[in-house]
């Protein structure tokens, strides 16, 4: 038999020596799921109708909202401390906090807590650290954070670039026009624009040179559903910077989203009516109970 003019090579996994191992970057590791928040004894509820009152219009302006969209408004004021540590027990903490600064010369600092029930936001003001308002506000995401993030918009004035231009600088400048001109063409209801740094040939003096441009605005939001995604607005209107870290604390995703709001701060219309099966089931549970009241049950 002749031999084969052509050496035969085994291909496939296992078969070639590997000088170097691949290393990936470590994905979140955890999602936060729904957990249904830790109810009080029947007994624990009698003298508490101030606070099921509470829950109940959040029920109604939950249907409402997933209705009609919008939010809703139930006011927590007059609720004695232990009706509010009832109302914190039943609604319990959700993956979407956030923060709105007080503006330039002093004033209210927002503090904006979801609870366990997507769509369903605690909302805080406080004055010099005190609290002067609180209430339940029931919708895809607090009103504020959008009226905070526009109002930064109108007083901000975007700074020049500095020229020359610094050498490690490569794509800032083209990427600035994209962003500034997406900004002044999106209006409400468009699709969000992102533009992926991930993805993009940038440098670090890129980023720095975006974010000196775009400016960091008052808004806060710290998203924990799927590792953590942190959100701020710039002083760009409608413009947003949004970076997703994975549980070592590395970013895994760098983006500027034009849209009145990114996504993952806000609850879908899904989980809106998701919230309202599971309260409704919550305020059935406290009104079948047989040691409350019947007073509560009214």
């Amino acid at each position: 038999m002749k031999p084969f003019p052509i050496p035969v090579v085994a291909f496939g996994p296992g078969s070639q020596v590997e000088d170097e191992t691949l290393e990936y970057m470590a994905m979140p590791q955890g999602m936060d799921t729904f957990r249904a928040p830790p109810l009080p004894e029947p007994e624990a509820l009698a003298g508490h109708a101030a606070a099921l009152r509470a829950l109940r219009e959040a029920l109604r302006a939950l249907e409402q909202v997933a209705r009609e969209g919008g939010t809703r408004r139930v006011a927590l004021e007059g609720l004695t401390a232990e009706d509010r540590a009832l109302l914190n027990q039943v609604l319990g903490e959700g993956e979407v906090s956030a923060r709105v600064l007080p503006p330039p010369g002093g004033g209210r600092e927002l503090q904006v807590q979801e609870s366990v029930f997507a769509g369903v936001w605690r909302v805080t003001a406080l004055l010099e650290g005190r609290v002067v308002a609180d209430h339940l506000e029931l919708g895809a995401v607090p009103q504020a954070l959008r009226d905070a993030a526009l109002a930064d918009a109108e007083t901000f004035a975007a700074p020049a670039l500095p020229a020359p231009l610094p050498p490690e600088v490569m794509n800032a400048p083209r990427l600035i026009d994209e962003i500034e001109d997406a900004a002044r063409g999106w209006q409400p209801g468009c699709e969000p624009h992102v533009v992926n740094f991930t993805l993009l040939p940038v440098t670090p003096m890129d980023i720095a040179l975006i974010d000196h441009r775009l400016g960091t605005g008052r808004v806060l939001v710290l998203s924990r559903g799927y590792g953590n995604c942190r959100i701020t607005n710039t002083g760009l209107r409608h413009g947003w910077r949004v970076v997703y870290y994975n549980s070592q604390d590395t970013v895994i995703l760098n983006t500027v989203e034009i849209t009145d709001m990114p996504q993952a701060a806000r609850a879908a219309p899904e989980d809106l009516q998701d919230s309202h099966e599971r309260l409704r089931e919550v305020l059935q549970w406290v009104e079948d109970a047989p040691a409350a009241p019947a007073a509560l049950a009214s």
